[in-house]
C-alpha cells in the first residue's frame, strides 16, 4: 500500500502539498496525529469514497466536507496505520465549486448519506469522472491517452440533484425513531425530512415529526415506484416483517411494466433503468437472431429489452436471489425466447449450467464486480461483446485489466450520475475481442 492509499480506497492525483502552519490548529511538526484535535491544512486531489487527499507532516489524511485546492481547519475523526480521516470544520479559503449545501444534517457529525452536498452540481460530475479516471489507471492498467480515446464523461439525469430517490432505507434507534446514519458509524440521527428522497417519501409519515415510533424493526425502507406505488417496509434482523401499501409495486422502464416485491431490487433513480437499458442498447447493436446471456439479471430489465431486439432468439437470464428469479419469471412470462435460470453466475458458467457459444453478454454484478473467473468464462465463450453496467469504479476496473490479460479492451464508456449529492457513480462499459 502506497503513501497515499487507504483500505479500499485510493487518491485522485499527485500527492497534497504539506498543510499550512498556524497559530491555534496542531503544529504540523510533531510526529503524529492524535484523535478529535484539529489541524489546518491544504486540500489536493479528490478520492474514491467522497473525501479529497491532504498531508500533514507527509501523514495522508483523508477529508470529507472539502474541496481541492481550499485550505480548512479539519477534525480528526479516525486514525490507523499510514493515514488518518477527517472532517473539514471550518474553510478558511474556499474553492469556487463550493455551495452551501442545502440539507441541514449534510455536515460533519450529521448525516453520512450525502457526500458531495458542498459541491455545486456541474463539479460533483467532475468530480466522479476524476475518480472514475484514476481507477482505470491504477486499478485497471490503462493509460491516461487510452482513457481520453474513450471520452467518457458522467452525464446527469433529468430531474435535479434533490427529490430523486425512490428507495429510502431508514434505520431506528434505540428509541424507535427512523432516521439515517453517520459515516462510517452505526450511530442513528434523527431527521426530519432527506431532500434526496422522493417527494411522495418525504410525504409518508415515517421520521420523528409526525410521531412514528418503530420499537420492533431495526429499519424502514420507503419506496415511491416509477408505476405510481408507494409503500413502507419494516424490517427485524433483517427480515421483512411489516408492509404498509402494496407488498408488490409496479416498475415502469424500456417501454414495459415490471412487478417485484416492494423490499426487492429496482434502481433508485426514476431515469436510471431507461438510461442504462438505452445504453447497453446502444453500446451492443443488438441484431436480430442473435443470442444473448443477461449475468446478474434481476427482475428482467435487460433481458427484455434485449428479448425485443433480437427477434425470437434466444436469452439466457441468470439470477441468483429468490425474489429476482420470482419477478424475472413474471415480468418475462411473454418472452418464450427467455430463459431464467436461478444460479449465482459463477457458478452457472463454471458448472455449465448454460453454454456458449453466445453472441451478446450483459453483466450488471453487485458492488464486488464479476471478478476474474467470470470474466474469464464469458471470454471463453466467444461473444462478439460484452456490455458491462458498473456500480463501482474499482471493481469495474480491476475487471477492465482481466478483460484486458485476456486479449479483449474497453471500447466504449459511458458513466451516469444516478446518485446526485453522493460519491457514487454508474458505468456502462462496451469490451470488445480482439479483432481477427
Amino acid at each position: 500500500m502506497s503513501a497515499v492509499e487507504s483500505p479500499g480506497s485510493a487518491a485522485v492525483g499527485r500527492p497534497g502539498p504539506a498543510a499550512v502552519e498556524r497559530p491555534g490548529p496542531a503544529s504540523v511538526d510533531r510526529p503524529g496525529l492524535e484523535e478529535a484535535e484539529r489541524v489546518e491544512l491544504t486540500v489536493d486531489a479528490v478520492a474514491p469514497g467522497g473525501h479529497c487527499v491532504a498531508r500533514v507532516g507527509g501523514q495522508v489524511v483523508f477529508v470529507r466536507h472539502a474541496l481541492p485546492g481550499e485550505r480548512v481547519i479539519a477534525e480528526v475523526t479516525e486514525l490507523h496505520r499510514g493515514f488518518a480521516r477527517a472532517d473539514a470544520v471550518e474553510i478558511l479559503d474556499a474553492s469556487p465549486d463550493r455551495v452551501t449545501p442545502p440539507c441541514p444534517y449534510a455536515r460533519p457529525g450529521r448525516c453520512g448519506g450525502c457526500d458531495l452536498q458542498h459541491v455545486a452540481p456541474a463539479a460533483q460530475l467532475d468530480w466522479k469522472l476524476s475518480v472514475v479516471r484514476e481507477q482505470l489507471t491504477r486499478l485497471g492498467g490503462l493509460t491516461a491517452e487510452q482513457i481520453d480515446a474513450l471520452g467518457v464523461h458522467v452525464e446527469a439525469l433529468p430531474g435535479g440533484p434533490l427529490g430523486w430517490r425512490s428507495r429510502v432505507r431508514y434505520a431506528v434507534d434505540a428509541a424507535g425513531r427512523a432516521g439515517l446514519l453517520k459515516h462510517r458509524s452505526h450511530e442513528v440521527v434523527p431527521i426530519e425530512r432527506c431532500l434526496i428522497a422522493h417527494p411522495a417519501i418525504q410525504d409518508l409519515p415515517v421520521l420523528p415529526p409526525t410521531g412514528a415510533r418503530w420499537p420492533d424493526a431495526d429499519a424502514v425502507e420507503t419506496v415511491a415506484s416509477t408505476g405510481g406505488d408507494v409503500a413502507v417496509v419494516a424490517y427485524t434482523d433483517g427480515v421483512p416483517t411489516a408492509v404498509s401499501g402494496p407488498e408488490r409495486v409496479r416498475e415502469t422502464a424500456a417501454g414495459r411494466s415490471f412487478t417485484l416485491p416492494a423490499s426487492g431490487f429496482w434502481q433508485v433513480h426514476p431515469a436510471a433503468a431507461d438510461a442504462l437499458t438505452g445504453a447497453v442498447l446502444d453500446l451492443l447493436d443488438p441484431q436480430p437472431g442473435e443470442t444473448a446471456w443477461d449475468l446478474y439479471g434481476g427482475a428482467g430489465l435487460f433481458a427484455a429489452a434485449l428479448a425485443e431486439r433480437l427477434d425470437g432468439a434466444r436469452v439466457t437470464l441468470v439470477e441468483s436471489a429468490p425474489d429476482g428469479v420470482a419477478a424475472a419469471r413474471q415480468n418475462l412470462a411473454d418472452l418464450r425466447a427467455v430463459e431464467v435460470v436461478a444460479a449465482r453466475v459463477e457458478a452457472a458458467l463454471s458448472r455449465r449450467r448454460i453454454t456458449g457459444p453466445v453472441d451478446l453478454v450483459v453483466l450488471d454484478p453487485p458492488r464486488s464486480g464479476a471478478g476474474a473467473p467470470v470474466v474469464r468464462a464469458v471470454v471463453a465463450a466467444g461473444p462478439r461483446a460484452v456490455a458491462y453496467v458498473a456500480c463501482d469504479p474499482a471493481a469495474f476496473a480491476r475487471d477492465v485489466r482481466t478483460f484486458t490479460e485476456a486479449g479483449w479492451r474497453l471500447a466504449a464508456l459511458r458513466g451516469f450520475d444516478l446518485f446526485p449529492m453522493t460519491q457514487h457513480v454508474e458505468l456502462v462499459g462496451l469490451f470488445l475481442p480482439p479483432q481477427g
